[in-house]
């Protein structure tokens, strides 16, 4: 089984003593799990790791260590596969949110599409339920047509028996004439024509038809169409001012359509915008990494810089013939008794020793820090967008630290070098006095100032660009922080401005559905209430023109009783004329 250790060395009295595993995370499949306590396991003799050091152990069954080697590269690949399937988690999270957001606007659809079938079915059943009315409306018009229908053939069969009535009673009277020319000499009537004549004006009298009853139907029937009339006017007044409303959310419909539209255009603008923005970002962003590369190089040159400087300096030691400058009296130093001389260089050592212990912490925590700015670098590799701009926040905070405290150890560092040189030529002038070192042939005192100072100008002049891009780095950091909260804020912006215009959209969907509705019900009343109105104005001509054919059958009718009348009135006069004759006789 594979482990993740820790290399552990005890410090004994001669130096360091065997190494140990103390084991910290145990694999599993394609997991790591910690492991509990404080598990260690003695490393093999051939473990050289110093301490501190992170190492891979395989153990067997009987935990015996099988295979050990250094975790760097395996913890590499570790840390990449982790950043690859937390990448990978992060993109299917954003994938099931785009789900989520799409079946969530899928549901409000479909909602609005329920709720306009609701709304159109009512409106179908409403239009069904006005149509069965004017149905019956319809019925009762076409049961008042035949009843009317009946009303006309009656008054039709009533006509053409008072026709032949008529047509009988002229009879009679022709061959009353004949009959009177034929008794000219006898110029009234006898009894059995007389009754005869009264008979026949009796049955024509019955004949004439009164019409009182029939206008009375008429009248009814009249009255009938016009409370359906009044009822279909309501109707074709409440389908006008349907049609009104129509119009005007037709209207306003169309301007509310062109605002939104006009909103939309102004959304995209904004977001060419701020794409045009994103760009200007990613330009800075790749400046920025054109400038920390710049000063990747300068600290590297710095460094190279530094370590020439320092090797100069060690050449110190080599010989006292060796010097920075003449800061030292050599020939006060031959003069003094050696054990004085022995004494200041004793002295001259422990105050190195303090000052270089000093610099030397000094120069452990600027190692730190410039171990956390490089991992915050990596860090920034592997998060998101938001953790980004803390960690850069973080990062920009390191630097300013490194740099403060770098900028102090120069002049400490100049300090170290300088107590080093006079150390190194009071040493090498003990060492000759002690007879420690010997020349086979004088040499010159070489004086290694110019070629230091040379070196500390090109340091400097490093330094100073690495200082000018550093600042070039925060300015460039500050625009950046600023453009991506900007960014950041019109996103947020863009993202709420586009949920109110598709909330606004769908508003405007529902609208039109509505419209649509509201359009196919007044087409529906158009469509019944159309022919109906052209059935009661055909029914109406039909009821004046049978009030026009009554009328004149009851101008008829009178006439007719008029002409009975007088008939009567000469047969009465006849034969009264008759019986005043006989009685004369």
């Amino acid at each position: 089984m594979l482990y993740l250790a820790e290399v552990q060395r005890k410090t004994g009295f001669i130096g360091s003593g065997k190494a140990d595993f103390k084991l910290l995370a145990c694999q599993r499949g394609d997991t790591w799990t910690g492991v509990p306590g404080d598990e260690t396991i003695a490393a093999p003799d051939d473990a050289s790791y110093n301490a501190g050091a992170l190492v891979m152990v395989e153990l067997s069954n009987n935990r015996q260590i099988t295979r050990h080697y250094d975790a760097g590269r395996p913890l590499v690949g570790i840390l990449q596969n982790f950043s690859n399937q937390s990448k990978k988690s992060k993109s299917q999270e954003e994938e099931i949110e785009q789900w989520k957001q799409s079946l969530t606007f899928q549901s409000q659809e479909l909602n609005r599409r329920e709720l306009e079938l609701e709304t159109r079915q009512e409106q179908v059943e409403q239009a069904e339920a006005d149509l069965e009315k004017l149905e019956a409306q319809r019925q009762e018009i076409e049961s008042s047509q035949q009843e009317l229908d009946q009303l006309k053939e009656e008054l039709d069969r009533k006509h053409q028996e008072l026709q032949g009535a008529w047509d009988h009673l002229n009879g009679e009277i022709r061959r009353f004439e004949e009959r009177q020319e034929d008794a000219s000499q006898n110029a009234g009537l006898d009894e059995a024509q007389s009754q005869q004549l009264q008979e026949a004006l009796e049955r024509l009298t019955n004949a004439v038809t009164p019409t009182e009853g029939l206008r009375e139907q008429l009248n009814l029937a009249y009255e009938l169409v016009n409370q359906q009339q009044s009822l279909l006017s309501e109707r074709q007044q409440s389908l006008a001012t349907q049609q009104q409303q129509l119009d005007e959310r037709r209207g306003q419909l169309q301007q509310e359509i062109e605002t939104l539209t006009g909103h939309w255009q102004g959304w995209h603008d904004a977001e060419a915008a701020l794409n045009s923005r994103k760009a200007d970002l990613k330009v800075q962003q790749q400046t920025l990494a054109d400038k920390q590369a710049d000063v990747q190089t300068l600290s590297q040159q710095l460094q190279s810089q530094s370590n020439l400087y320092q090797q100069v300096y060690e050449l110190l030691n080599t010989s006292d013939k060796v010097r920075l400058s003449d800061k030292v009296d050599v020939a006060a130093l031959d003069a003094l008794p050696l054990d004085e001389l022995q004494k200041v260089v004793t002295d001259l050592e422990k105050d190195l020793e303090k000052v270089s212990r000093f610099v030397n912490d000094q120069e452990e925590e600027l190692k730190l820090e410039q171990e956390a700015i490089d991992e915050l670098k990596q860090r920034m590799e592997q998060v998101s967008e938001f953790d980004r701009l803390q960690l850069e926040t973080e990062l920009a905070e390191e630097q300013d630290r490194y740099q403060m405290l770098n900028e102090t150890l120069v002049g400490q560092r100049r300090n170290l070098l300088e107590r080093e040189e006079v150390l190194s030529q009071h040493q090498a002038v003990l060492r000759r006095r002690q007879g420690l070192a010997t020349e086979e042939a004088p040499v010159n005192v070489v004086d290694l100032e110019p070629i230091l100072k040379q070196i500390d100008a090109q340091r400097q002049q490093t330094s100073d660009t690495l200082q000018q891009c550093e600042s070039e780095i925060k300015e460039i950091q500050a625009r950046l922080d600023t453009m991506k909260k900007e960014v950041e804020e019109k996103s947020a912006e863009l993202a709420t401005g586009r949920e109110d215009l598709k909330g606004q959209d769908l508003q405007l969907r529902e609208k039109q559905g509505e419209l649509g509705a509201l359009e196919g019900r007044i087409q529906i009343l158009t469509e019944v209430l159309t022919p109906l109105q052209e059935q009661h104005d055909g029914m109406r001509q039909k009821l004046d023109d049978m009030s026009e054919s009554l009328s004149q059958f009851q101008e008829a009718s009178d006439y007719q009783l008029q002409a009975i009348a007088e008939v009567k009135q000469l047969i009465s006069t006849l034969t009264s004329h008759d019986a005043s004759e006989a009685m004369s006789a």
